[in-house]
Order: structure tokens, then sequence, then C-alpha cells
């Protein structure tokens, strides 16, 4: 069956001479994790595990070697019933290949026994569905079919998937295959090799939990050179008791680094740096330690790689490791003219792929088709998912970067933390090599709204890492609004009490001054002078429980009994505004310190609240912690002035700045200036492989 785009059943494997290459292999989630099963498949699978260890067993028989695991490559669809693979992990992200690659035509390769249909669809960048080309199944034994499928109809966006349907007995589909047709695009390239760097400070257990994930994951370390554990931390990877198992499992593979604690771009630039000298690989793929990969994710990136007509990053989306099914964002890019991070146009930040009301499911279960469609967070009833989205960065979560970029556009910039992802990937769109957020590559990790990153410690590197970064990219003059933005950011912190992340902002504002020099200087030690300096800020002080403060007491009520709502509209932010400085400068309730006068709590941690009171305990992001914010005119004086006359000198100076670190670029990020700075940051002697016991 052929459609007008040129899809349809193809007999064969292209030739003894060029075999296919397999770009992405259709799998389920790893133990039928239910949270995520609706990012693999979608309808009735498998009843139980002797279905699914049967379909293992003929997978086993087939191959001469065994299973990928119960299940993991197969499923059982049951008697009478559907299910499709239009879903996050298994659709296939045609735009992707046909925009970036050298890929023309694909083949769906398909073994399955039983009886039933496989049918195959393929989506428009608006969201419309195709159908494109089914067969039959009815054998016993196991029958494969291939599918040769065009990428012409794909420049801005579009999916590929299939969808199986069972007959009068059960379905089994054994193992599915996209394939890189050969004689297209080029033919059969050279299969790649990775190196992946994990940066780890202080999280040995969810360090250890990811080592033993990779050495499991069967067939994907068959392309991996190396794994380099950058253990930057005094809780070290190797103490933990279950890391000789992951060192067993893993063998040569893996490498344990000790050196000083240089941030997530200090730990990176590390493996990129080790996997250049080892000259093995073809890439090397950044993990953060607090995440849970899956693991196809590092097979797809380096096929991507491979067939990418020049040199690519390829990252991976980042999930929400506590909703599953919940995608931070599906692209994003760099504000130019405020340079700040934003979600991709046409896309939506916190998609969930399992939205469905619980009254939906249980309705469904019971065969009763429900009178209300409701909506659903699937790629089928999703059209804003069609379109392919362009990004500027990727976060290192999960990110796979050419050696010949890192050759080129040398090692991250000095950072610590925050910024240096986003930064390497505008250096090296600059330099011609595009970055691709790549569909069913990902990864779970901690969500941002369970952070307090933009308050605390981090406020430093979020404000001087963004300032950076502007001055060696940005296409406006001064930053576009940035400067001005900055002094509002700086004001609001301060109106919220939130005296020592001000602070912070203003002494990262001083550093950038000084010039690019201080970036590798400081990379150790700036971090320890931080936290010296918010030791003295009550609201960096925080405490387990509203116990450990005086009891809330309030001298005066509401005024009218009024409760406290956010400004809404222009007219009234400048309002609070005007209304919270002039409270700023006036004495404090002396009740106010001995007592906290209101509890915040985190979601209503508002500067036009806060900027109100006299104090407050207000809790943090994760709901662990609270801290006691109290008013101080005279700080509050100090600040305003000082911020003004910083981003005052910022603005004036900005063209002369701007060209000295665009001149320092190359040589703050070259891997010698890196070396220097990890020879000193070495600890407990040289670098040396971690090896299990029995060896």
């Amino acid at each position: 069956m052929t459609d007008q785009t040129g899809a349809g059943r193809a007999a064969g494997t292209g030739g003894e001479d060029e075999p296919l290459r397999v770009l992405q292999r259709v799998v389920m989630p790893v133990d039928r994790d239910l949270d995520v099963l609706k990012l693999y498949v979608e309808g009735e699978i498998a009843r139980g595990a002797e279905a699914l260890a049967a379909s293992t067993e003929v997978e086993a028989a087939a191959t001469g070697a065994p299973g990928d695991g119960v299940g993991r490559r197969s499923l059982v669809v049951p008697v009478g019933r559907r299910v499709s693979f239009a879903t996050y992990f298994n659709a296939f992200p045609a735009s992707y290949w046909r925009r970036w690659t050298s890929v023309e035509d694909v083949v769906l390769r398909v073994r399955a026994r039983g009886e039933g249909t496989v049918i195959v669809y393929r989506s428009s960048s608006k969201g419309h569905v195709q159908r494109v080309a089914s067969v039959k199944i009815d054998s016993e034994a196991s029958q494969e079919e291939t599918f040769s499928l065009s990428l012409r109809p794909f420049i801005d966006g579009g999916w590929y998937w299939m969808d199986i349907l069972a007959g009068e007995r059960d379905a089994v589909l054994e193992r599915a295959d996209w394939c890189a047709a050969p004689g297209t695009g080029g033919g059969y390239v050279r299969q790649g090799r990775v190196s992946l760097g994990i940066t780890t400070f202080n999280r040995p257990s969810f360090c250890v939990d990811q080592l033993l994930a990779l050495g499991g994951a069967g067939e994907v370390l068959d392309v991996v050179d190396r794994v380099y554990v950058v253990d930057q931390g005094d809780q070290k990877v190797r103490d933990d008791g279950r890391f000789a198992a992951a060192a067993d499992a893993l063998g040569a593979r893996l490498q344990v680094i000790e050196q000083a604690n240089l941030g997530g771009s200090g730990g990176f630039s590390r493996a990129m740096d080790e996997t250049l000298q080892a000259g093995t690989s073809d890439y090397v793929l950044l993990l953060d330690d607090d995440v849970v990969t899956e693991t196809e994710g590092i097979l797809r990136a380096v096929a991507f790689s491979d067939f990418a007509r020049t040199p690519t990053i390829v990252g991976g989306h980042m999930f929400n490791l506590f909703v599953r099914s919940q995608l931070h964002a599906y692209g994003e890019v760099v504000a130019k003219y405020r340079w700040w991070w934003e979600e991709a146009p046409n896309t939506k930040r916190e998609h969930d792929f399992a939205k469905a009301p619980v009254a939906q499911a249980l309705v469904e279960a019971a065969g009763v088709k429900p009178r209300v469609k409701t909506s659903s967070g699937s790629l089928r009833e999703t059209p804003w998912l069609h379109r392919r989205v362009d990004v500027d960065y990727n976060g290192w979560w999960m990110c796979v970067i050419p050696v010949d970029v890192v050759r080129k556009v040398g090692l991250s910039m000095p950072m610590f933390i925050k910024w240096d992802d986003a930064e390497y990937c505008v250096r090296a769109g600059a330099a011609g090599f595009p970055t691709v957020s790549l569909p069913g590559m990902a990864a779970w990790h901690v969500p941002w709204q369970d952070k307090d990153d933009g308050i605390d410690w981090q406020a430093y590197f979020h404000e001087r890492n963004r300032l950076v970064t502007a001055l060696l990219h940005s296409p406006y003059e001064r930053g576009g609004n940035l400067v001005k933005e900055s002094f509002i950011i700086a004001v609001k912190h301060a109106l919220a009490l939130q005296y020592s992340t001000a602070e912070l902002m203003l002494s990262a504002i001083e550093d950038v001054l000084t010039g690019p020099e201080h970036m590798h200087a400081g990379i150790a030690g700036k971090l320890a002078e931080i936290n010296a300096f918010r030791a003295a800020f009550p609201d960096a002080q925080n405490r387990t429980s509203h116990e450990e403060f005086p009891p809330v007491h309030r001298n005066k009520p509401p005024k009218r009994g009024r409760g406290f709502r956010p400004p809404r509209g222009k007219v009234n932010v400048l309002a609070s505004a005007m209304l919270g400085t002039v409270k700023q400068l006036r004495p404090v309730d002396p009740g106010a310190q001995g007592n906290p006068q209101v509890v915040v709590p985190h979601i209503d941690r508002h500067w036009g609240l806060l900027s109100q009171v006299d104090s407050a305990l207000v809790s943090s992001a994760d709901g662990t912690k609270v801290a006691w914010y109290q008013r101080d005119p005279e700080r509050f004086r100090r600040i305003l002035r000082r911020a003004s006359v910083l981003h005052a000198r910022l603005s004036r100076e900005w063209p002369e700045l701007a060209g000295r670190y665009q001149v320092a670029m190359d040589e703050l990020a070259s891997p010698e200036s890196w070396r220097r700075t990890f020879e000193s940051a070495e600890q407990d002697g040289p670098v040396r492989p971690a090896r299990s016991p029995q060896e």
C-alpha cells in the first residue's frame, strides 16, 4: 500500500553490502513504570509477565542472543485491542531528520507474530494526520515487515508512527526499528563513538544509581568509550556501598576524577578535555548527576549526530522527576533584547503527555464512552507538538557535543554554574554549529519550581554569567534592555527584604566591571566567599520549622481587614513599587524586630506583599525551610544608591567592556587555560580509574 508521498511497503534490508542503520528503536519503559507509560505507548498492552517473557524468548531465539530484558522491546496487544506508538519516545521525529541530517528516506522494520494489523501514519506540521500504509500479520512464527518512508514532506514539521490492531488472537510485537535506508542521503555511515561526562557534587547515591542504569543498558554501551565521573564533593562516589557493583558493570569504561569544586562548568569542561586528550570518541555526552536517563537517547543522539550534515550539538529534553509525564520545555531560546531564557515560539512549558482527569480514566476502564471529550496531552491530540522547533541552546542535563565542535570553539566558559550551557551553544552557533533539541532523547530532572536558585547563593552566578554572556554575544547596543531589567530586579529583591540576593547581584556587577581575568582566577574560591558573605543576612538564615523563631505577632491589623493581592496592570505595579519604596525608608516597627509580623507561604512570596511588612517568616520553594525576613531601612538605602551607580557605570562602559570579553573569549575557554585551573584544583593525587575490588 502506497500514498502520494512515496511511502509504502519495502522488501528486504537493502542489500548485503549496505545493511540498514538503526536510527531509533521502539522501546517500552524500564520496569513497566506506569507513571511514564504514555510517553511510550497508548492503549492496552500486555497482561502479565508470562506474555512478555514469551515474546522475549522468541526474540532471543531469532537473534541468538538474550533479549534486552522482559518487555523492553516487545509487548502483547490483547485480542481486539489497539495500541498506538504516536508517543514521545516511539514516534519518529521525521522533521528533525529532514532538516538537520542527510537522511532522505527511512525504513520502519517490524517483527511481529500472532494476528493483527500494523498501520503506519504520518502528521504534518499543522498536526493533520494521514494513514500511509498497512500490513496484516497472521502467523504463529515471527514475521518481519518493512515500510519505506520518504522524509520529503517534513520541511516544517511532522512525525511518523505506527499503530497495532489485534485480531481474533493476540498480536505480539517482538521489536521494531526506524532505520536509515541504504543509498539515500549518503547511505550507511560509520558508527560514531561517545564518551559520557557526569559532573557530581555530594550526590553519591544519585550518581551511582545512574552508573548502575548505564551498566545495565545493554547495546547502549557498545558505542560508549568512557564514562567520566568528575567528583567535586567531599561525599565521594567511590565510598557509596553500591559503587563496586557499578564499577564491575562498566569495567574499564569507568574513570572517576576527583577535583575541587569548580561547579558545573568546571566539571563538564574536565569531561570535554579528557575526551579530547583520549582521542578515541567522536562525541562527548554531558549528564547531570541528579537525573534519571532514558538510555535509548544515547543511541539516538549518536545516530543523529552521525548523519548530521554539519557537526551538531544534540540535546535531550527534560522531564519532571516528580511528575514524570510532564515536559519542562520542548525547546528553549535566548530572548535577545532582554537576554533571558524562554521557551521557543509556538511551544508551551510544563506540557503533560498524560493529561486526563481521573474520572475519565475510570469511565473508560469500565467500558463506557464519556459523553464529553476531555483534553489530552498526547502527541496525536496536541497540534503544536507537530511543528519542528528550532532552539538556541540545550541544557546540559543531557547534551551531546561533537569533539570537532570542542576543538573549534573550546571548552565551557569558567562560569561555575548557570548560563554555561546556553553560552556554549550560542558560541557554537556563531561558529556555524547548530543545536538541536531532539524529541525522543530525554532525562528526568528535579523541576525548577522546587528550587530557590534565583535568590540563594546562585544569585551571584545568575547575574554575573548573564551579563558576561550578553557582553560576548548580544547583538544590541549596550545589551538592549538588560541593564534596565537588571536594575529593576535588584530593586525588587530589596523591596522584598531579600537583601542578600540584591547585594550578591551588585557584587556580580562589580566583578564583571573588573574584566574577564577574574573568571578563572576566582572559580575555585568564589562559592566559599559568597557563603561567608551571606551568613550575615537574616533572609539567608534558614531553619527547618516556624517554631524555631519567635511567635508571629502584629501590633496593627491589616487596613480594613484586607488581605494581600499582587498588583495588576502597569499603573498598579508602579504605584505599589513607589509605596513600597516609601515604606522601606520609614523607621521599623520595634515590635517587628522581636517578632515576625506575618507568615508568607512561598507561593505568595511577592515583592508587593513583602514591601508592606517589617518582618515575615517566608518558606522555601521545596517546603523544607523557613527564613525570617527583616526590613532594614539603612541597608535598603545603600542598595538603592549602589545599584544606581553600578548600573549607570555598566551601561556607560558596556562597549569597551564587551570588547575586552570578546577578545578574551577564546583564551578563557581554551583547554590550556582550563588545564592550569584543573592542576590547581586536583585533590588526592593524580587522576585514577575506578576498578572493582576483584580487579
